[in-house]
């Protein structure tokens, strides 16, 4: 099968254009490094043609952990044979057009001395074509001797003009512009960059003095921390006070579908595992997927529109204060959604020392999984209280506590571990590109933050479903379900009990805690499981009011709290943290470390506010 390279400069839409070419959804977002592995797929109407997509890189001369996986994973497919790849594709973006050419000469004379056919697709068109700019293709075309295609990856213009060059075939290069590539510097290439930017490129400097203006407001020391602050506000409080309506929403569907189906199952064994287990384990976890949804639907519009590499130069004075780095910021907002991608994002840190310490943040945000237990936790124990005018909610607010916790816990954790292990070696300079401010696309957010949701679904549904059935086999024999406390699931739940007894939680939720280790969100189902069973031949309700009716105390519930937002509880984190830091050195630490502080914690907390 050929093959199609596609490379560029972060940020340069390449990821889009991948998209474009293959049919396939890879995430892409409007800030450097949100790439950070090879992703393949075939082409569209072409199934002899594979697509690669490379991480995003400046230079072939790497400097970052992500630029090495990327100019290294480049050169071994170049040493391919001549004719197994089709072409080489060098995106560029068209409005900054002397920052990509600089990246495209390094790819043309790679490319020529290797034996492979390259081409330009010049992307940002329509942008361009707005400002009533264009890029003289055909001139640059006829000085690089090979093709330049104006493209919109957005859009989808121009895409179908890449492969159709690629299929007709691409000359091969037979002149060099330099006289010897080795030893060339940087300087060369950014000196012809300028020049054929210049003469090629589009005129003017409309976009640049547009972002200009918006950089005095997001980057002023006032109305920049201002705006941050607002807009952090904004995504933790949209989390809950925006999911609210979505939430009952999704709780009346099953309660609906639970008073459907339950009375066409005869009662016994069956009926109570499909109200018990599915309906009470399942069903819980479903009702706060919304959050995810909205969760991800708000950080995709800071990442689209520029506004993230913004908050990371914000943060990047307060971050060194916690021995971190403005670079750490991105890892650490993608780790509220998830501490795996968080944690790939962490290689766009050079400093292997702040990486380090990145990595041990990371665990600590407030990750997607947490949300369930969250968002159960506070339905449970805060009133739903109008807060100015309606327009926000008390609910809302304990959302932001909580968040905001978790994220001082990162921080704190990070400064206490700078400051034990001092390094002695110089830092590497904070340095980030900022991206032009994009107005996001509607459809292709909405549609990511669906994706998001339902890979969310697919990848723990089936976890709590058979975690639900274990916990509804256990709890429901040898007594099918007439004393949970007498089941074989309350035997093994009072063994575990003095564990978890200081805190004030009796048996049930150390089963739940003790299943949550495979991953979080099943804290949810499993005790949804357990109170379906206890209130065999009830109606089915929600789980909040159960718990409520079970006569937890307030104080243990903060201590659940405290327990879930410190504990490394999440198998994958950890299998991934070996992985990067390449030892389990890391992992096990942090997993004992981040248990015995949050146990320790949460203890206290009880004690002080029993």
């Amino acid at each position: 099968m050929k093959k199609l390279l596609l490379v560029g400069s972060p940020n340069s839409g390449k990821s889009m254009l991948f998209n474009r070419l293959t049919g396939m959804n890879q995430r892409v977002a409007n800030f450097p490094g949100i790439t950070v592995s090879t992703s393949t797929g075939p082409a569209i109407d072409r199934s002899d043609l594979l697509v690669v997509d490379f991480p995003g890189t400046y230079s072939l001369t790497p400097i970052s952990g992500e630029e090495q996986v990327s100019v290294e994973a480049f050169y071994k497919f170049l040493e391919a044979k001549p004719g197994e790849i089709e072409a080489v594709v060098c995106v560029v973006d068209s409005t900054r057009m002397e920052k990509g050419l600089v990246f495209a000469l390094q790819v043309r004379e790679a490319c020529l001395r290797a034996g492979h056919p390259v081409m330009i697709a010049a992307n940002m068109s329509d942008v361009l074509a707005r400002h009533n700019q264009c890029v003289d293709a055909d001139g640059l075309s006829a000085k690089l001797d090979m093709p330049v295609v104006p493209v919109s990856a957005r859009k989808g213009e121009g895409v179908a003009e890449v492969l159709r060059q690629s299929r007709n075939g691409i000359p091969l290069l037979t002149r060099s512009l330099t006289e010897s590539f080795i030893a060339v510097d940087q300087g060369h290439f950014r000196n012809l960059a300028e020049e054929l930017a210049n003469e090629y490129g589009p005129k003017g400097d409309y976009l640049l003095l547009a972002h200009n203006r918006a950089d005095r407001f997001f980057l002023n020391t006032i109305t920049g921390g201002i705006s941050f602050v607002l807009i952090m506000f904004l995504l933790f409080q949209s989390i809950f006070t925006w999911a609210a309506p979505l939430m009952d929403g999704v709780e009346a569907v099953i309660a609906s579908i639970a008073e459907s189906v339950l009375p066409l199952i005869s009662t016994g064994w069956v009926h109570d595992f499909v109200n018990d287990a599915l309906f009470g384990g399942l069903g819980a976890f479903l009702v706060f997927v919304p959050q995810i949804f909205i969760l991800t639907l708000v950080v995709g519009v800071m990442e689209d529109s520029g506004y993230l590499a913004r908050a990371a130069v914000i943060c990047h004075r307060p971050l060194r204060m916690f021995g971190l780095t403005g670079k750490s910021f991105v890892p650490m907002l993608s780790g509220v959604a998830c501490a795996i991608p968080g944690i790939y994002a962490a290689r766009t840190i050079e400093s292997p020392r702040r990486r380090w310490l990145t990595y041990l943040a990371i665990p600590l945000m407030p990750c997607s999984a947490r949300l369930p237990v969250y968002g159960l936790l506070i339905v449970t124990f805060v009133p739903n209280l109008p807060l100015l005018g309606g327009l926000f909610g008390m609910q809302g607010l304990a959302m932001l506590g909580i968040y905001l916790f978790g994220i001082v816990s990162a921080l704190l954790v990070a400064a206490v571990v700078s400051r034990v292990e001092v390094s002695s070696k110089s830092d590497v300079p904070f340095v980030l590109e900022m991206p032009p401010y994009r107005l996001p696309g509607g459809r292709a957010l909405l549609r990511h933050a669906w994706d998001r949701s339902g890979d969310f679904v697919m990848r723990a549904g089936p976890i709590i479903f058979w975690v639900s059935l274990v916990v509804w086999v256990l709890g429901y024999f040898p007594n099918y379900g007439a004393s949970l406390s007498d089941s074989w699931l309350g035997h093994l739940g009072r063994f575990l009990e003095p564990v978890f007894e200081p805190l004030g939680l009796d048996w049930k939720y150390g089963v739940a805690i003790i299943a949550s280790f495979l991953a979080r969100e099943v804290f949810v189902g499993t005790l949804g499981t357990l109170y379906g069973i206890e209130g065999a031949g009830e109606e089915f309700g929600s789980l909040a009011t159960q718990i409520q009716e079970s006569g937890i105390s307030l104080a243990s519930g903060i201590a659940l709290f405290i327990f879930f937002a410190l504990a490394a509880q999440c198998i994958s984190t950890l299998a991934t943290l070996r992985r990067e830091s390449g030892s389990w050195k890391l992992p096990i630490g942090m997993f004992f470390g981040y248990g015995v502080m949050a146990y320790s914690l949460a203890f206290i907390a009880y004690r002080v506010v029993l």
